[in-house]
């Protein structure tokens, strides 16, 4: 194997093999050891195991490595349900047992905290989703440059691959649902495709929801969480496992009304998930969102579940909470920001507006963990740490912090 032109040769030569036993995971769910005190990062492996490994890339203070051989397996090793496992980038974790899954993600939340919040408050662990495989209510396999019979893989990126996409026909993280109509979706695009030769590619839609397999991302579909319906246009974000969501969002409202509340607020409220699955808990509920389509979405929604306690307002983002008549005192709020966290007008609002109870939702812990740090320094004090596992045997891992006043 030719060594690449722009290789560091320290401290390792190019495909060297090194063995190793992994300390621990980071967040992206790569294994980390030392060798001679020098740090190697290497995927598909469990803490404890020892590992040979060949090394492709050294960096100023680590070098990256590609698996050869467990040495030393973990009693936590299983087999991968999934043949493309280790060349699709989709899953990290398939090689290690639920629950060892569980605890892995509870102490990368533990760590992140700790790291980038300076927070020292025990995490509890991972409540685990009631099906591990067959559960992902949406999936977006992509395609490139249409062939002229074709014959274009269509699934996700290859592991490790910035462009390069892993034909799959199959995904065993998706709904059964998804995995039927996923043949007949796929040959569909593969003769648009013999038509299209000029189309750079294209992503396929798979959404489950309660009218069936959807492709249109323009189609009006519903989604039933508990009692209450919701209805989303299929191409527009709602979370994609509707497995753990009735306990995801109980666990929510019995965190905002914790301290007796009376009144929630629902900011980043989206079509209403939070709001009206925890109406029932409150005396009056109100949801914020920056975006008119989406307040449109929430207030439908509460019409068809007949909610007569909600009321949805567009929150500009700098004057988010002047139409507010709630009093903070007997006020609870629930957070669910997207990955990027709350921006600092929002943050420096909440803390003017100080709502007796926040519940923090988090589907990225590092940046939840920077916004918490300004809220423990604002006069907050974390209550309880609770992370939910919507994505089994990915290294992603949804967070939970309930906050109270100091």
């Amino acid at each position: 194997m030719q060594e690449p032109k722009n290789f560091v040769s320290e401290p390792f030569n190019y495909h060297q093999e090194v063995e190793f036993t992994v300390d621990s995971l980071t967040n992206l769910g790569l294994g980390v050891g030392r060798v001679d005190g020098w740090v190697v990062m290497v995927p598909f492996v469990i803490p404890g195991e020892r590992v040979k490994v060949r090394i492709f890339r050294n960096f100023q203070n680590y070098s990256d490595a590609d698996l050869i051989e467990i040495l030393e397996p973990s009693p936590d090793r299983i087999e991968p349900v999934c043949p493309l496992y280790t060349r699709c980038g989709g899953c990290q974790y398939q090689h290690m047992s639920y629950e060892r899954q569980l605890k892995e993600k509870t102490q990368h939340v533990d760590e992140l905290m700790q790291k980038l919040g300076g927070i020292e408050f025990p995490v509890n662990l991972a409540h685990g989703s009631p099906k591990v495989y067959n559960y992902r209510s949406k999936i977006t396999p992509h395609y490139n440059r249409p062939e002229r019979d074709g014959s274009q893989p269509i699934g996700f990126l290859q592991y490790g691959r910035r462009n390069q996409i892993i034909d799959v026909e199959q995904c065993p993280i998706a709904t059964d649902a998804i995995n039927t109509a996923l043949p007949e979706a796929r040959e569909e695009a593969r003769r648009a495709g013999g038509k299209k030769r000029r189309q750079r590619g294209g992503t396929l839609l798979m959404r489950d929801v309660l009218e069936g397999v959807v492709n249109d991302p323009q189609d009006i579909v519903s989604e039933r969480v508990g009692n209450v319906t919701f209805q989303f246009k299929a191409g527009e974000f709602f979370q994609n496992n509707p497995f753990i969501l009735p306990e995801l969002v109980d666990y929510v409202a019995e965190e905002a009304s914790a301290e007796g509340a009376r009144y929630l607020v629902d900011a980043y409220c989206g079509v209403g998930l939070f709001a009206l699955s925890t109406a029932k808990s409150f005396e009056q509920v109100a949801g914020v969102e920056i975006s008119e389509p989406a307040v449109r979405w929430a207030q439908a929604n509460c019409k068809i579940s007949n909610i007569k306690n909600a009321r949805f307002v567009i929150g500009k983002a700098e004057a988010i909470f002047n139409g507010l008549k709630f009093p903070a005192d007997e006020t609870a709020m629930v957070i669910d920001p997207p990955r990027k966290g709350c921006d600092e007008s929002f943050r420096q609002q909440l803390l003017q507006y100080r709502p007796q109870r926040l519940v923090y939702v988090s589907c990225d812990p590092a940046t939840q963990a920077r916004d918490l740090k300004e809220f423990i320094e604002g006069g907050y004090k974390i209550t309880r740490i609770q992370p939910f596992d919507l994505f089994p045997h990915t290294r992603h891992i949804e967070n939970v912090v309930s906050l109270s006043l100091a």
